[in-house]
């Protein structure tokens, strides 16, 4: 039976007995005395050594394709001259599970678009892209163990919606039994209905989906989302600092269980941050960049990815630290539903995280007096009859209240040193891919 089957990094346990292994063939080096396969589970490597003999087992062996999936019995030896762990398999039996067609569609020299449209050929054979969702599986596992620790309750909000949530902006629309619905860009507008609903603390990972024209290393048309949201805050400060210790614990986590195979396959050192993160308000930013040349001409409110690494880059110089918040933004470039600042009113009680100078995190205190939220709306021209629900979660005593969302994709991206979100992703969705 399949379910027998040895794992490949347990084969030490088993040196001098008849084992059976279940992977994929790796490699083929078929000589003239000898054979040798390399046969690969999701655990590692091994290889299987045969002296022809002109019976079935060799040609069994002789029929191998690449990337077949096998399942070989043999004697596990020892021998000290195969590097892959200086053992080997002896093999009795040899049953094909399903061969692999010839040639394969991709190899070590394919670019990264072909290698999407083939993206489970590409994960199955790259230990390092496996590490990845070994990694994302990790780091969730610490975000939802902190979270959970603080009395956070986990939600699954609604990805449907009856009106286009936040701005009406950049949302997929769909039809809907004769009526158009929405596939939700966030799930801010149901977090919020949460806090109001008397659940303290929210969690949520899941998808979000948002219609952006952009080709960007950094963007996707779907992505999973980490949300937070926190009710009876004192200010944003309690925000970003759950945020902070939950990301510094789930890091640590993370180090723990993957740092030196992290840096074996991606090259990166994982450094796990120390709290609180340094905080900077935009105004200051934008002081210390146009010091150094940025934004010359003033007219740029919002940091543009330059501004983002120059002022991450400063931060590192000058303070030894991976991260910064960026708060304080304008009224101008965020949400109707952002608190503003009482001693401020042109700035709004908000916050950018950035790692390695890439915004990973958007949040900000919330508005949650009704009167203010709808002031708040008109000024930004927005009609109010297509969000009643919402708006009507905060006219029975909604308490004080902020959150959170973060771009799981943007934090792997960042913690192994990818080039794209594309390889932080499984399966990509973008302006131009649909498939697979």
């Amino acid at each position: 039976m399949i379910q027998s089957c040895v794992r490949l990094s347990d084969l030490r346990e088993h040196i001098g007995r008849t084992v059976s292994v279940c992977g994929w063939v790796n490699t083929l080096r078929l000589q003239r005395t000898m054979q040798f396969v390399i046969v690969r589970d999701s655990t590692g490597l091994v290889q299987v050594t045969h002296r022809r003999d002109d019976g079935p087992l060799e040609a069994r062996l002789e029929a191998l394709t690449p990337e077949s999936a096998v399942k070989i019995s043999g004697r596990v030896v020892a021998a000290s001259q195969v590097k892959l762990g200086g053992l080997e398999i002896v093999p009795e039996a040899v049953e094909v599970l399903n061969p692999a067609a010839t040639p394969l569609p991709i190899d070590e020299h394919t670019g990264l678009e072909q290698r999407m449209d083939w993206r489970f050929l590409d994960v199955r054979r790259r230990p390092a892209a496996q590490l990845l969702f070994a990694v994302q599986t990790t780091l969730e596992q610490g975000m939802r163990e902190y979270a959970y620790a603080r009395g956070a309750t986990e939600m699954h909000t609604p990805k449907l919606m009856g009106t286009a949530s936040e701005s009406g902006a950049e949302v997929f629309e769909l039809g809907y039994f004769g009526r158009s619905a929405y596939l939700a860009q966030s799930p801010q507008f149901f977090k919020q209905m949460a806090i109001a609903a008397g659940i303290d603390k929210v969690i949520e990972i899941g998808p979000v989906f948002r219609a952006e024209p952009s080709f960007t290393s950094r963007h996707a048309t779907e992505f999973t989302g980490v949300d937070v949201e926190l009710a009876w805050i004192d200010g944003v400060d309690d925000v970003m600092a759950f945020e902070e210790r939950m990301l510094a614990h789930a890091i640590a986590k993370v180090a723990d269980a993957h740092a030196e195979t992290i840096a074996e396959r991606f090259g990166v050192e994982l450094t796990v941050p120390t709290t609180p993160f340094p905080r900077v308000t935009m105004a200051e930013a934008h002081e210390i960049l146009r010091k150094g040349g940025w934004d010359a001409a003033g007219g740029k409110e919002d940091l543009d990815p330059e501004g983002e690494r120059s002022i991450s880059a400063h931060i590192k110089e000058t303070t030894g630290h991976e991260f910064v918040f960026i708060t304080h933004y304008p009224v101008g470039i965020r949400p109707f539903y952002h608190m503003r600042a009482a001693e401020d009113p042109d700035v709004t009680l908000s916050f950018d995280l950035l790692w390695k100078g890439l915004e990973i995190t958007t949040g900000a205190q919330r508005e949650h007096r009704y009167d203010v939220l709808l002031k708040q709306a008109a000024e930004k021209g927005m009609r109010t009859e297509p969000m009643r629900d919402y708006l009507n979660a905060f006219r029975h005593g909604c308490p004080p209240h902020g959150g959170l969302g973060m771009g799981l994709g943007r934090v792997l991206m960042v913690m192994l040193g990818l080039d794209s979100i594309r390889e932080a992703t499984f399966l990509f969705r973008g302006p131009n891919r649909l498939t697979p």
